[in-house]
């Protein structure tokens, strides 16, 4: 039966996931699980974010992409560690993946692991990997209805990112109804406007990342 199947894959999920993060725990690294729909500007995110705090914080990045390392080979050139996951089709990282490659990480010298999970808007949400934290990117350019078209994803986030808010005057998005429809979802979520491009609102969300650490 279909649904007793998902279940049981869930549950296997969830086991390794517990695992992963005791030995995250143990080596005190505080894990964010990264996710957005294709195209909403994560890479770029990440590369700032390393840029402006590697020198404060010791950084790791794990990169989920269906096909190619070219994700990978930006986040190396910013001198991090960075492992690859290429799912070969599959539309998310799972707690499997993420315990396949942590040995290949230099746990003890890492205080952030980010890990950028494939560009997908419904299966990332579903399976737990490890982390700390979910944290949801939305790009101003796909709209403004993504909340209520996938609210398992904005239900489960800990912080909403609303990124490229540069170009809102060019488009039709309706920030107010997205922050709206977020918080009906996620009363919790704590939501921040950026623009990584510009360089808007990223202080807060260093200063979002520095609460959460140790620095």
């Amino acid at each position: 039966m279909k649904v007793k199947l998902i279940k049981n894959i869930l549950e296997a999920n969830d086991r390794i996931s517990e695992e992963n993060r005791r030995i995250f725990n143990q080596n005190k690294i505080f894990v964010i699980n990264m996710m957005s729909a294709p195209g909403a500007g994560k890479t770029t995110l990440l590369e700032k974010t390393i840029y402006a705090l590697k020198d404060k914080i010791r950084i790791g990045v794990i990169e989920g992409d269906i096909a190619t390392t070219r994700d990978a080979e930006k986040i190396e050139a910013t001198g991090v560690p960075v492992i690859q996951i290429t799912t070969d089709g599959a539309c998310h990282l799972d707690a499997n993946m993420i315990r396949s490659v942590m040995d290949d990480l230099p746990l003890s010298e890492i205080d952030l692991l980010i890990i950028e999970n494939v560009g997908n808007l419904v299966c990332p949400a579903e399976f737990k990997i490890g982390e700390d934290a979910k944290v949801m990117l939305l790009s101003a350019t796909e709209g403004d209805d993504k909340p209520l078209k996938y609210p398992l994803m904005f239900s489960e986030s800990s912080l909403l990112l609303i990124n490229k808010t540069d170009l809102i005057p060019y488009t039709d998005f309706d920030i107010s109804k997205v922050k709206k429809d977020s918080l009906s979802l996620n009363p919790g979520l704590d939501i921040i406007e950026i623009s990584a491009k510009t360089g808007k609102g990223m202080e807060q969300w260093y200063g979002w990342l520095k609460e959460r650490l140790p620095i």
